[in-house]
């Protein structure tokens, strides 16, 4: 694939993005060797609307992890197209790449990810410093971030200090801070007992009543059931998906115009 510009990139360049926040056409990704070839997505089409809660699901190596790098910008595909907020982005290079993701995606891993090290606001705060933010806008956001998981009395704590759960509601907040466009969660109870894994849930189930766009991938069915649409995933494929937005595996686009939100 070449690669372009952002500034060549046009909003609404193809009628394929319509409405919805994310939108795949015929994505497959193939993970080559010398001796072997992995196809971990074959032609997977999926659309994203904006206040969706979706979940990914499937057996171990079915492609759903796989599948949420290339909706967060982490990876490319092989073959197919993708659109964020209208706009195609699986040919940018790597730093325009990362600029979008640091704005449009926010990340909660199965393993906190958190920097042993720093407290948790500086925690929070990391990512916003790569935008050139003021100190004070950094501030206030990662203040309402951390009020907003029930973590603001927590501020001057290191990882260490807190529980599982507490890390994962700190990684929630690092997420939430930056205002993304979609929160992507991979296994993001994973690490957790049951009691803890709940609460974690409980949380994304207020987050998207605010409004958020929350895709998660897990394999544990009473999790998968918070969200309102569920995504099966089988050898790279969708095999199952009760959201609106589709009909099996092809993508049903709405007419419309693009989304008002633009990339930035």
């Amino acid at each position: 694939m070449e690669s372009r510009t952002q500034a060549e990139i046009q909003p609404g360049e193809t009628a394929g993005a319509g409405a919805a926040l994310i939108q795949l056409e015929k994505v497959t990704k193939v993970f080559a060797t010398e001796e072997v070839e992995t196809h971990a997505l074959e032609g997977v089409n999926l659309t994203i609307r904006p206040g969706e809660y979706l979940s990914v699901s499937g057996p171990s190596g079915c492609g759903k992890s796989t599948l949420l790098s290339l909706i967060g910008l982490l990876d490319s595909p092989s073959d197919g197209h993708y659109w964020l907020k209208s706009r195609p982005v699986e040919t940018l290079n790597f730093n325009e790449r990362a600029r979008i993701r640091n704005r449009e995606v926010g990340f909660i891993f199965q393993s906190f990810n958190l920097i042993g090290d720093l407290t948790i606001q500086e925690n929070v705060e990391l990512p916003l410093t790569y935008r050139g933010m003021l100190a004070s806008e950094r501030k206030r956001r990662v203040s309402e971030a951390l009020e907003k998981v029930g973590m603001g009395h927590r501020v001057k704590h290191y990882p260490s200090q807190l529980s599982g759960g507490e890390q994962q509601r700190v990684a929630v907040a690092r997420a939430l801070a930056g205002d993304p466009a979609i929160l992507l969660a991979d296994e993001p109870t994973g690490n957790l007992d049951s009691k803890n894994g709940e609460a974690v849930m409980q949380l994304l189930d207020d987050l998207h009543r605010q409004g958020a766009t929350i895709c998660i991938v897990t394999h544990d069915a009473r999790f998968a059931a918070h969200a309102g649409r569920v995504v099966n995933m089988l050898d790279g494929r969708i095999v199952d998906d009760n959201g609106p937005a589709t009909e099996g595996n092809e993508t049903v686009t709405e007419k419309g115009g693009p989304l008002n939100g633009q990339i930035d």
